[in-house]
């Protein structure tokens, strides 16, 4: 050890044993999330500025139902949220982010970015949307953080706006992947699609000619995982991440979806804690959930109320069941919107602790408030529920 005159390591040496103290190997990764229910501590909140309304693609267009709705968007796309829609959309989502740090939770945001801008590959041109829902370009397994191939071209670069934080979290010694950046091209895309008729079989807009996955058609419980096939999540996507989560031991499973226009999980199955899952009676079958469920106590989830079913239909691509679009704070305290009072009282009867929040005008901008975050850690460890 080299010493100064008085005896003390010297200051390069001080340094040196500061920079070891503060490497990755010595201090606990702050990535440290394995599934949708232990004490959440930080977490990623989505951000409202710059929002673009997405331009018209095939992926977009097929969560939009009528024809009328269809022409408007066309003419609309490329635009800014009007502020009508755009600022109580904000005062909730400051609201929102007041409850999550009076829980002692650490609230980390993405930068901000103007959406408004052009941008594209060689194969499509395309304007901005949003960065909103990290939920859905980032998937938290342990302490990696995975971008996912989307299927938007609106929102390819999406993961551009958390890249702050993603170099910061990989410093801090958190894995950082990406999977595979799609194309995108035509062939990736049905053109004979048409939104199912009542009765008729499920379809999807989507080819296998790529793997594409949006990580919000993804719910962990741990070593396992389950997932629906969607508009914007195929058989190739699961496949990738299945082959890239199989050599440490986790396994996924699919849920089959009856939703005509089928967009992610977080409106159709949300485990609440170990053993509870919520489930979307309109959605699924519970007789055809896969059989490693079976010593799980399944809740249905009740029907929205009236109100809030009129204002989602207008405002949000989500369809009416947002009200299962809940953040659990731990296993017994959940985040469920102010005006879903049949979802509250059925939360009050499974033994759950509701935490009431305003949150329906952010429908328009992509979901809730499970979507509307990404789990950075929560405290717990790697556990099979099953």
């Amino acid at each position: 050890m080299m010493l100064d005159t008085s005896g003390h390591p010297s200051n390069r040496e001080q340094d040196e044993n500061r920079a070891s103290e503060d490497s990755p190997s010595r201090q606990a990764c702050p990535v440290n999330s394995h599934n949708e229910w232990d004490p959440l501590e930080e977490v990623i909140v989505g951000r409202l500025e710059g929002a673009t309304i997405p331009s018209n693609h095939p992926t977009v267009t097929s969560n939009i139902p009528g024809l009328a709705a269809k022409k408007v968007h066309a003419l609309v796309a490329g635009m800014r949220f009007p502020k009508i829609m755009s600022e109580p959309a904000q005062r909730e989502l400051d609201g929102f982010i007041k409850i999550l740090e009076s829980f002692g939770i650490k609230v980390r945001r993405p930068d901000a970015i103007d959406w408004k801008r052009r941008f594209g590959t060689p194969n499509w041109r395309a304007r901005g949307f949003i960065n909103a829902c990290p939920r859905d370009s980032m998937l938290v397994i342990g302490d990696e953080i995975i971008e996912t191939p989307m299927a938007w071209p609106t929102r390819y670069f999406e993961t551009h706006s958390y890249r702050t934080l993603l170099k910061e979290y990989f410093r801090a010694g958190a894995r950082w992947t990406s999977a595979p950046k799609p194309e995108l091209r035509k062939e990736l895309f049905d053109d004979a699609y048409r939104i199912p008729k009542e009765g008729d079989p499920i379809g999807y807009v989507l080819t296998e000619w790529e793997p594409v996955f949006d990580a919000a058609d993804f719910m962990r419980c741990g070593r396992d995982l389950f997932v629906q096939k969607s508009n914007v999540t195929n058989a190739m996507g699961i496949e990738w991440l299945r082959r890239h989560l199989s050599d440490r031991g986790y396994r996924i499973h699919e849920i089959e979806s009856r939703c005509r226009t089928p967009m992610h999980i977080d409106t159709t199955f949300v485990p609440l804690a170990p053993g509870k899952v919520l489930v979307n009676p309109e959605y699924l079958d519970v007789s055809r959930l896969p059989p490693i469920l079976k010593d799980w106590e399944i809740l249905v989830a009740p029907e929205p109320n009236p109100i809030e079913d009129r204002l989602l239909k207008i405002t949000s691509m989500c369809g009416k069941w947002l009200n299962m679009n809940v953040l659990t704070i731990d296993e017994k305290r959940v985040v469920v919107e102010r005006h879903h009072t049949s979802m509250i009282k059925a939360l009050e009867k499974w033994g759950f602790e509701p935490v009431p929040c305003d949150f329906l005008h952010y429908g328009a901008f992509g979901g809730a408030f499970h979507c509307a975050t990404l789990d950075i850690r929560r405290r717990g460890s790697l556990e099979s529920y099953f």
